[in-house]
């Protein structure tokens, strides 16, 4: 295992992408020092930046402990092996993901998981906007794998989602699964305003109070309970609609109807 300490507070944005199982593989410590990153627009070594020590391991894996919030693209496009973070970690955390599994106990800033195809996530604190979600102008969102989030997540969380799950046991902010296609959402908290907008499919869950639906989803039923993934179903009644209509979507969107009884006027419509 490598164990990485920060060897200051960090005032600027740093860049290391390099900081990755894939990367570390069969590399020494001093050769995993060499590693170039960028702090601000200054190119440095890793080992400028980290204490790096080595210990014996079964696994390929990876711990940072301390406030690494200013550290991007940690664990980008890793493909195997464990990276554990005992602290804030920065924006891009697992990036084009592919495969392997990143704990971190702390919050992360934005982009966490953006265009993930495989792998897992699992964040113990908050998340900020875009979680899973591409970058400005792409419409490859996640693709597969999985996200789960013990706090709450900003804006636009699953946005152009392609597959995979993400489970948040906080609440998410708006535009919840914005143009979605497939894979699953599910939000124990409350969910904010145009959750689904613009969804042509997959399946959103809000287990608790939502602030609307949009007047392009119609109203489709009343369940019991839902299910989440295999092995896991949620007690409901829930509410069950589906849209986006404007996009001539499919998606469903199911909201707990105890927790909601400003939509009781949608039951007449069944």
């Amino acid at each position: 295992m490598i164990s990485l300490r920060p060897l200051k507070d960090f005032h600027f944005p740093i860049a290391a992408e390099c900081i990755s199982p894939d990367a570390f593989e069969s590399k020494t410590c001093t050769e995993i020092e060499n590693l170039t990153v960028w702090e601000g627009n200054k190119q440095r070594k890793l080992g400028d930046l980290f204490k790096i020590e080595e210990s014996k391991a079964e696994v390929i894996a990876i711990a940072i402990y301390g406030d690494v919030s200013k550290v991007r693209r940690i664990g980008s496009c890793m493909t195997k092996g464990e990276l554990a973070i005992r602290g804030n970690a920065g924006m891009h955390l697992g990036e084009k993901m592919k495969g392997g599994k990143i704990a971190v106990h702390g919050n992360v800033e934005g982009w966490a998981g953006s265009t993930m195809k495989d792998g897992a996530i699992e964040i113990y604190g908050n998340a900020g906007d875009y979680l899973g979600a591409p970058y400005r102008g792409s419409t490859e969102g996640m693709r597969g794998g999985s996200m789960v989030i013990h706090g709450n997540v900003g804006c636009d969380a699953g946005a152009h989602m392609r597959n995979g799950m993400i489970k948040i046991h906080g609440s998410s902010g708006e535009f919840t699964g914005f143009r979605m296609c497939e894979g699953t959402i599910y939000v124990e908290g409350d969910a904010g305003r145009r959750a689904g907008a613009c969804m042509v499919g997959g399946k959103i869950v809000v287990n608790s109070f939502s602030e609307d639906v949009l007047p392009t989803f119609t109203i489709d039923s009343i369940k019991p309970k839902v299910k989440i993934e295999e092995n896991q179903a949620i007690d409901g009644p829930f509410y069950v609609f589906l849209g986006d209509l404007v996009e001539n979507g499919n998606g469903k969107l199911y909201i707990r109807k105890e927790k909601n009884p400003q939509l009781g006027h949608y039951e007449k419509l069944l």
